[in-house]
Parts: structure tokens; C-alpha cells; sequence
């Protein structure tokens, strides 16, 4: 068992009230270019799957006090999620997944076997279904695979149970490997992989890197998919790693560009994102422009995470948590800026606060004494 450093009552109250760049050489800890950010031109409504839900709030939620720590000594960190408002937590070279708990301490829930860690590889995204089982983006020897973990036990003592392979293949590669995956408000399983450095295949649509990918929660081809028996929902990304909904339905994905322009898009079924044939905004015909751009020194965006009309972005080499209203999203606001080095994963927790996952142990940080960390701020 491993010691980190927790903030207990925090996680107390969470439990109560839940009942990549082009070169894999080391990306810079330190130096900050000026401002790159770009508007783009305001995008058309997504047509996804979702329903409307609501309309969106009037007033954007905020970043209403000082970070406080959670946890520390974490090894590599790489997605947090709540199940059960129980927070688990995937370290990308271990392939463990561990378990916070109050009392100031982390376990392993158990490791993800044949996890293949290289560069940017290994154990990745996190999703929790509805019936409490986990799913886990993870590298093997023959690409990366989406599969599902029963999890057993009670907050303290859960334990995985054996995996079902939803998907495999996924082309891999030690950078622009993708990774994220989450639930949309459709019920379905989204998928964020990146093009493997095999650039061409992003525009392939019978290939599964440079994707969005839309799977049922057993791993079947939704019949509403926007391609007839195929996974693919969206295509032409570089290396997508963050997937977030506003409250109307609405998906929105960062986007690492290669030298010139990371992204946030708004993802529209079927669309075609223009990698490599364009990177940033371009204004070309047949490819969907982002809706604000960053230079990738400056940006870099992982995670991401919606609550109350704002997309909160975790920044690798930009070092920098960003919040964008998604009633004007080519504007954004800094937060943190290299205050706590690279931000790899942000999530709101059961109880309504933002929680997000520094990333300084993976080999392209500067790691100080007690990374990596999770840190927690309420909204306002």
C-alpha cells in the first residue's frame, strides 16, 4: 500500500454527497511564448445523437477559490474518475488503478495485465458505466483496446474482477496515442484515438486511428452511427484526449496539434476534422474548422470537464488549466499558469468541485517533491 498524501475530509464529503506534439522528444517544463489564442468563426449546431437537455445557464461557472491537495506521490498519473464517489485513478506506466480513500492513504484495485508503456502509451482513460463497471483505454502488444472491469467489494477494499476486450486494435504508437474515453448523454461509449503517427490514416475511414469513435456500452456499432457499421464518428484528428458535453448536448474535443495550432473543436457525427490535409482553423471546404485554436507551446490540451455552461481544459507544456464558457467558446480564461507544472486531467466531483491531475512524473515534466497531485477548487 502506498502513502500518499490526501486531503481526507475532501474525499469525505465527495463520498457523503455521492452516496502531443509532432516529436517525442521531452516537451519544456519551463519558457512561455506570447498569447496565441485564435477565435474561429462561430460553428454551426452539432448533429449528435444527444437530445437537447436545457437550455444553456446564463451565468458561466467560475473558479471560486484556492486549489487544496488531495492526494501526492502519485507515479505517472494519467485520468480520474468517481464511481460511486469513490475516486479512482489510472497511472499510465504501472497499469495500476488505484483507489483514494479518506483516511490519507491509496491502494491498487488491481493492475491492468499486459499494459505495453511507451512514450505517451500504457494505461489511459477511465470511464464508469451505469451499472458501476469500469472501462479502461489501455496499450498492448497489438495495439490499444477498450475493455470492461467488473469491480467487486466495498470503498476501501475494491478489487477488479476479469476483463471483457470490447474493442482491440486500435493502432498504437509512443506518441499521438489518444486515450480518452467517455460517456456521452446518449448512454454511448466515446473514444479518442489518436493517428499513431501514421498521418494518412486519420482520413482513412476504414482505419481506427485519428477517430472519435461512438460504441455501445457492450462494444456494438450503434445503428445511428454516422457511418453504416462502422465505429467511426468522427475523423481526421491528430490526437484527440479530451471529450466533454455541454448541458444542450453539445460535444466538444481538444485536440494537440503538431506545430502550429492545438484545437478545441465542437464534434459533429460524420464530420471531417481536416488532419493532415490542415491543422487549425483553415477555412477550406469539407473540413470542420475548430472554434479557438492555441499554439501547442502555450497549450497542449488533455482532459477536459463541463459544469455549469464552462469547459475547464487541463494543459501539458502550456502548464495552465483554462476555462471556456460554451456560450462563446473561441474566448477562454487562464488559470495556474505554471503554478503546478504540466495539468494532464480535470473532472468535477460528485460534490460539485473541480479536481485536477498534474502529469510531472511522466518523463517530460519537472517534477518537485510530492508530484503527482490532485488538486480540488470549489465553483462559483
Amino acid at each position: 500500500m502506498r502513502e500518499p498524501v490526501l486531503a481526507a475530509a475532501a474525499i469525505a464529503a465527495t463520498v457523503l454527497l455521492a452516496g502531443c506534439t509532432a516529436v517525442p522528444a521531452p516537451e519544456p517544463a519551463t519558457g512561455r511564448s506570447p498569447s496565441a489564442t485564435q477565435p474561429a468563426p462561430t460553428a454551426s449546431a452539432p448533429a449528435t445523437s444527444a437530445p437537447a437537455a436545457e437550455a444553456l445557464p446564463t451565468a458561466a461557472a467560475t473558479i471560486a477559490g484556492t486549489p487544496q491537495q488531495i492526494a501526492a506521490d502519485l507515479e505517472a498519473p494519467w485520468s480520474v474518475v468517481f464511481r460511486n464517489g469513490i475516486p479512482l485513478v489510472s497511472e499510465r506506466n504501472s497499469g495500476q488503478i488505484l483507489e483514494l480513500a479518506p483516511g490519507g492513504s491509496s491502494r491498487p484495485i488491481g493492475t491492468v495485465q499486459g499494459v505495453a508503456a511507451r512514450g505517451e502509451s500504457g494505461l489511459l482513460g477511465l470511464a464508469v458505466g451505469t451499472d458501476g463497471d469500469l472501462y479502461v483505454y489501455s496499450t498492448g502488444q497489438e495495439g490499444n483496446r477498450v475493455q470492461r472491469y467488473p469491480v467487486a467489494g466495498s470503498p476501501g477494499s475494491l478489487s477488479l474482477g476479469q476483463p471483457d476486450t470490447l474493442l482491440d486494435r486500435i493502432p498504437s504508437a509512443s506518441v499521438h496515442d489518444g486515450g480518452r474515453i467517455a460517456f456521452g448523454p446518449d448512454g454511448m461509449l466515446y473514444v479518442a484515438a489518436g493517428d499513431a503517427s501514421r498521418r494518412n490514416s486519420a482520413q482513412d475511414r476504414e482505419s481506427l486511428a485519428g477517430k472519435i469513435l461512438r460504441m455501445t456500452p457492450d462494444g456494438e456499432v450503434p445503428a445511428d452511427n454516422p457511418f453504416p457499421g462502422s465505429l467511426v464518428y468522427s475523423y481526421g484528428h491528430r490526437n484527440p484526449q479530451g471529450l466533454a458535453w455541454a448541458d444542450d448536448g453539445t460535444m466538444f474535443a481538444t485536440e494537440f496539434g503538431q506545430n502550429t495550432w492545438d484545437e478545441l473543436n465542437i464534434i459533429k457525427a460524420g464530420a471531417n476534422y481536416g488532419w493532415p490535409a490542415v491543422e487549425g482553423i483553415a477555412g477550406r471546404e469539407g473540413f470542420v474548422d475548430p472554434v479557438q485554436q492555441w499554439q501547442p507551446g502555450e497549450a497542449s490540451p488533455s482532459g477536459m470537464a463541463h459544469a455549469g455552461g464552462t469547459l475547464f481544459i487541463a494543459n501539458l507544456r502550456g502548464q495552465v488549466l483554462r476555462s471556456v464558457p460554451v456560450s462563446d467558446p473561441s474566448t477562454s480564461t487562464e488559470h495556474y499558469s505554471r503554478e503546478y507544472g504540466r495539468i494532464r486531467d480535470v473532472t468535477v466531483s460528485p460534490g460539485g468541485r473541480l479536481w485536477f491531475l498534474t502529469n510531472n512524473t511522466d518523463g517530460r515534466g519537472d517534477p518537485e517533491p510530492g508530484d503527482d497531485r490532485i488538486l480540488e477548487v470549489p465553483l462559483g
